[in-house]
């Protein structure tokens, strides 16, 4: 444990007028929320368990309210590289030591049930830190040594490029459809680097956080570096609050208007879905600002959305861990109860809930003792 900088970006973030920048820690907390609880539906679906389905990810292409979690959080990685950033090139080692750190503790969560019994579970290369720890390892070198115009410039060109990427022919013959799971390019490449390491199986089968994909997820990072050197020139934040918003509303309104010849598709992180999803991370982050930094107040600790935010790792790793007691009876007795007077969809939101509570419990009460993980 130590009191210092989370993962992703500084613990106590400031604007260049010294003003306390609450918004980072309270969109990056309203993230693993989100993710805890998005998760945990995952989890019980995947062992015929009964869910609350507008907490479901989208099977293809398709958004739902799950699938803009994951993406916030990248967009606050690369906000939080450019807060932190000092004006000097960072050290490459250091850089590289957090980025695989990251990486190997993504590693033994993504198969920790596998290295439990191998009989039932298969084993995964990549996988949510995984993914962060390459695009924050990239964001982090990139940034002191580029402009806001050639960051901004690198990311149009990623996500204009992984168009025709997904587009060429795959060498195992199957049609080329984006709308279809698995029918492009990029994940032809998860099945053929990957073999069985990946998450989803057969002909048709990619990772949700595979190879090529991660090329735009780097776009996003770096649109949230541009966001992040926004907020760093301290305008008052009713001002930068609507310019910030009106970004948003033109990217979430480009998102949708590419997506209706490129998907918006989580599973292949497409470029429609970058610009939604930085777009309607960008617009919550915008209000956090309008109306959290307006002074610079400490914030109280031991809050909902604080306490994860400052402690980010530390809750993800714990509830990943702690997933195991989902479908135990103690966690779904109050479904049992509430399922014959609400329905069962309804009633599915209580085990979620409260194991979110749970995990939440102890994640407080470090933030009240001042224990942060660092990574």
């Amino acid at each position: 444990m130590s009191d210092a900088p989370t993962a992703t970006g500084p613990r106590h973030p400031h604007d260049r007028a010294g003003r306390r920048l609450v918004s980072l820690d309270l969109l990056r907390g309203l993230t693993v929320l989100g993710m805890i609880i998005v998760n945990s539906t995952a989890g019980v679906q995947k062992h015929d368990g009964p869910v609350f389905p507008l907490l479901l990810h989208a099977d293809w292409a398709g958004f739902t309210i799950a699938d803009s979690i994951f993406p916030a959080f990248i967009l606050m990685v690369g906000v939080s590289v450019a807060i932190s950033s000092r004006g000097t090139a960072p050290e490459t080692r250091r850089v590289l030591l957090r980025a695989g750190r990251l990486i190997l503790l993504g590693l033994f969560l993504s198969n920790m049930f596998w290295l439990y019994t191998s009989a039932k579970y298969h084993p995964r290369l990549p996988g949510v830190l995984q993914r962060i720890g390459i695009v924050y390892a990239v964001t982090a070198l990139l940034y002191p040594i580029t402009t806001p115009r050639v960051r901004a410039g690198i990311a149009a060109a990623l996500l204009l490029l992984y168009w025709p990427l997904c587009l060429i022919p795959s060498p195992d013959g199957l049609p080329t459809d984006i709308w279809v799971q698995g029918h492009n390019f990029a994940s032809w490449v998860d099945r053929a680097a990957l073999g069985t390491l990946r998450f989803v199986k057969g002909p048709d089968g990619y990772d949700p956080e595979g190879l090529l994909s991660t090329i735009p997820t780097i776009a996003e990072a770096l649109i949230g570096t541009l966001v992040g050197d926004y907020l760093r020139r301290a305008l008052p934040p009713g001002e930068a609050s609507k310019r910030m918003a009106l970004a948003a509303l033109a990217m979430i309104a480009g998102g949708l208007v590419w997506g209706l010849v490129f998907p918006i598709a989580k599973n292949l992180w497409t470029s429609s879905f970058v610009l939604l999803t930085a777009g309607i991370a960008l617009l919550l982050l915008a209000g956090f600002h309008r109306f959290r930094d307006r002074r610079d107040a400490p914030e109280g600790k031991g809050g909902l959305l604080g306490s994860f935010g400052r402690n980010a790792i530390a809750a993800y790793a714990l509830h990943e861990v702690a997933s195991i007691i989902l479908l135990s009876d103690a966690l779904q007795w109050p479904f049992r109860q509430l399922a014959p007077v609400t329905g069962t969809q309804i009633a599915a939101l209580a085990p979620v809930l409260l194991f979110t509570a749970l995990v939440w419990w102890p994640i407080a009460s470090m933030d009240r003792r001042g224990w942060y993980l660092k990574i």
